[in-house]
């Protein structure tokens, strides 16, 4: 087995270990209001979480291609092959260190980051343009939508269920809430395993397996879905309490607006500009509109900062572990 090779298979399997931490960092944004509001049991949220992953990860593939053509160029060959690894590397890292202290942080962004960061190092080409357009503006547009879109649709139910007993409305949002979570489960595959199949394409065409053009082999979308879906089903308890309770305490109605909006998000980011948002950034922000509109008192801002906070520090972290994994692995590899 020659050496490209040999990166080759290590690089997609490192690729599909982060699809796996993935899942298990980012389950808690597709059901955590879910469980918190007792509309589902922990399982069968995973269970259903999980599925609707594997589903949502084969409707598309415009973000996959956004992330493996439109952030960096990486030359062909074993340096290439080094050059995807470190960025890997630097986004697991930073997706368990986050997990550990149960900060939902976006993993979308630690690859990002770690992209960047290797590249940088290995003085690559950045599409610095492409990391404006499809990273930077979406990064910051996303989480005001999801919280404005969020308040809007709470403020609605607030209108129209007014004369409801809140027994009864809060029974019938415990069904809906279901259906709300399941869309916004598909949303997390329509997203973020799309974003790994990115990331395998781009080291098949640098290990001159594929050619840049071509579509995203079947394969490469199965491993990413199932990855994404084993790890959601892992489940991430730690980062599920944050979203679920140390935000705002939800009732099913808040549950339903928050994630009802946040769907609707990523589904247009997906689908209609390709662009790889944070799964993470817009539930947490979905969440706080909804809280916003009962009492700004509701939001735990003290927890919203260091969220926000971990938020801001996620791609300049991954993209600095991202250069020192690069840097040896430079050393041991080439």
């Amino acid at each position: 087995m020659d050496l490209t090779l040999a990166l080759v298979i290590g690089v997609v399997v490192v690729a599909l270990v982060f699809d796996y931490t993935n899942g298990f960092h980012d389950a808690a944004n597709a059901i955590a209001t879910s469980v918190s509001t007792r509309a589902l049991t922990p399982r069968a949220a995973l269970f259903m979480a999980a599925a609707m992953n594997f589903i949502g990860a084969h409707l598309g593939t415009q973000v996959a291609q956004t992330v493996g053509s439109g952030i960096i160029d990486a030359p062909n060959g074993s340096h290439g092959l080094v050059i995807v690894a470190a960025a890997l590397i630097g986004a697991i890292v930073w997706n368990l260190i986050t997990w550990y202290f149960g900060l939902p942080s976006s993993s979308s962004h630690a690859l990002i980051g770690g992209l960047v960061g290797s590249a940088l190092a290995s003085a690559s080409v950045v599409h610095w343009d492409g990391v404006l357009e499809k990273v930077v503006i979406p990064m910051i547009l996303s989480p005001l939508v999801g919280f404005s879109l969020a308040a809007l649709i709470m403020i609605a139910i607030y209108w129209i269920f007014r004369n409801s007993q809140p027994g009864k409305t809060n029974r019938g949002f415990r069904y809906t809430q279901t259906v709300s979570a399941a869309a916004m489960a598909l949303g997390h595959g329509l997203q973020d395993a799309q974003k790994t199949m990115g990331v395998i394409f781009l080291a098949l065409v640098v290990g001159d397996f594929a050619n840049p053009g071509d579509p995203i082999p079947q394969w490469v979308i199965l491993a990413a879905a199932a990855a994404i879906s084993l790890g959601t089903y892992a489940g991430g308890w730690r980062i599920m309490r944050t979203l679920g309770r140390r935000i705002i305490a939800l009732d099913p109605p808040q549950g339903f607006a928050a994630e009802s909006a946040a769907a609707t998000v990523l589904y247009v980011a997906a689908i209609g500009f390709g662009a790889p948002i944070s799964t993470t950034h817009t539930i947490t922000s979905a969440i706080m509109g909804v809280g916003a509109t009962k009492r700004l008192s509701a939001v735990r801002w003290g927890v919203a900062g260091n969220i926000v906070t971990a938020w801001i520090l996620t791609i300049p972290a991954a993209a600095l572990v991202a250069a020192i994994s690069y840097f040896i692995m430079h050393a041991i590899v080439e």
